[in-house]
């Protein structure tokens, strides 16, 4: 007699964590021709614009008004989002308890992890971010296990990190910034033979084995400093292990053909911003119609001025650079700072309408796809009330067009909520006291 696998059965392995079986037969056909259910988190710092009653324009807040019918309205800053009323909803009140007692500049450290202070010092007290925690359990249906992008690449430093994905181990993991070498790690397929490809693949996973093997040896004799930095090191070298593995298992399955004309793959953070952005939106709905990877961590700014990023808004007109605009407390400063929000929504839209624009078994990509927007601080660093935009997930059960607010409400609630739409039937994840009691997650 065959046995029939439940399709939630997991492996249970050490502290008691458990990871979800990989697609099997035995949990029958309508397990394994299941429609992908898709992850994306971008991330802005610095906050948005939220201008004082006094500046008289109120117009330009980011978060919408609400009308008596339950209708919002949206702002000038949101309003390129206006053409997917139906797939957005924003989110008001939203929080991470562990925000107000910690450095300001560490809210995008613990944006996706809510990380618990129980070491203060920058950079050794995270916990798994979100989106690694899909990944964990999505990563047997797809080649790639996530998808790590920002505007600069690599960890960054300290608190002014250049990721917002951290591993289950809590380390921050390196992102990439450049469209060409994503475009190659996700796309680019070999001339050779299969079996060649995958002899090149071993050799690589060996040597990949064998430097972390060296570097372990290492640590024993260095610092504490010295050991925090070859942390990250081996962070690095384990994502990557874990990206080869992965690919040598898709050897023999050809990529879906698509078509990747429009794509300028020379853009880079140095040019035109928009068209940066766009380049790196379309990279991840291509990674998401081809199935390549179902968790995707894009951090789109960084915190206090660092980067290249920083100067996107001088780019485009305004009259400051990013962190200064979220200090500015007068009416011409508040606008100038709006305006960088609305650039912001725009990039948005257009990714919102590439997932539209492509088609899965069931829907669209985007009713397949839960991809939540929004920064560590309200605005000035005031780690309360976050902006937060949820989109997508037609298909998992998110119902939308609504802006929901409820003071001190967690966002580890939202992002509990969040795994129960992917599927992923977790007790808890970081702090969370339940799931959001929100229209938005009614079904999660």
């Amino acid at each position: 007699m065959t046995t029939r696998l439940d399709r939630r059965a997991f492996l249970k392995g050490f502290g008691g964590a458990a990871l979800a079986l990989p697609v099997l037969d035995a949990m029958g056909a309508e397990v394994t021709s299941q429609v992908p259910r898709r992850f994306c988190a971008m991330y802005t710092a610095n906050g948005m614009s939220l201008p004082k009653e006094e500046h008289g324009i109120s117009e330009w807040h980011w978060f919408p008004a609400q009308t008596k019918d339950g209708e919002f309205v949206f702002s000038k800053s949101t309003e390129p989002l206006a053409p997917f009323r139906k797939h957005v909803s924003f989110m008001g009140g939203l929080h991470h308890p562990s925000g107000p007692k910690a450095d300001p500049h560490t809210c995008s450290d613990m944006w996706l992890t809510g990380a618990p202070l129980h070491n203060p010092k920058p950079g050794t007290y995270n916990t798994v971010g979100l989106d690694q925690m899909i990944a964990l359990h999505t990563k047997q249906y797809c080649r790639q296990p996530s998808l790590i992008m920002s505007i600069d690449a690599g960890t960054g430093f300290l608190s002014r990190t250049g990721t917002i994905s951290y591993s289950l181990e809590g380390r921050p993991i390196p992102a990439e910034n450049s469209p060409r070498r994503i475009f190659d790690r996700l796309f680019r397929g070999d001339n050779s033979s299969a079996q060649s490809e995958r002899e090149k693949l071993q050799r690589r996973i060996k040597l990949v084995d064998a430097v972390a093997e060296s570097a372990k040896s290492l640590d024993k004799a260095l610092g504490k400093s010295d050991r925090d930095r070859m942390d990250q090191y081996l962070t690095s070298l384990n994502e990557v292990e874990s990206r080869l593995i992965a690919s040598e298992r898709w050897i023999d399955i050809p990529l879906k053909k698509q078509d990747y004309s429009h794509l300028n793959l020379d853009a880079n953070s140095e040019g035109e911003p928009a068209e940066y952005y766009r380049n790196m939106f379309d990279l991840i709905a291509l990674a998401f119609d081809a199935d390549i990877t179902r968790s995707v961590a894009f951090m789109l700014n960084r915190e206090d001025g660092m980067g290249i990023s920083d100067t996107f808004p001088l780019k485009l007109g305004l009259s400051r650079t990013h962190h200064n605009l979220s200090h500015a407390t007068d009416k011409e400063g508040q606008l100038n700072f709006a305006k960088y929000d609305r650039f912001l929504s725009e990039q948005i839209a257009g990714f919102l309408g590439r997932l539209q624009g492509y088609k899965d078994r069931e829907g669209t990509v985007l009713d397949n796809t839960i991809v939540l927007f929004g920064s560590g601080a309200s605005t000035t660093h005031n780690p309360r009330n976050l902006p937060t935009l949820v989109a997508g997930g037609a298909n998992m059960g998110l119902k939308h067009g609504t802006y929901w607010r409820k003071d001190d409400a967690r966002l580890a609630n939202m992002y509990l909520s969040i795994l129960r739409s992917m599927g992923i039937h977790t007790e808890s994840f970081a702090d969370s006291t339940g799931t959001l009691t929100s229209p938005v997650f009614s079904k999660a």
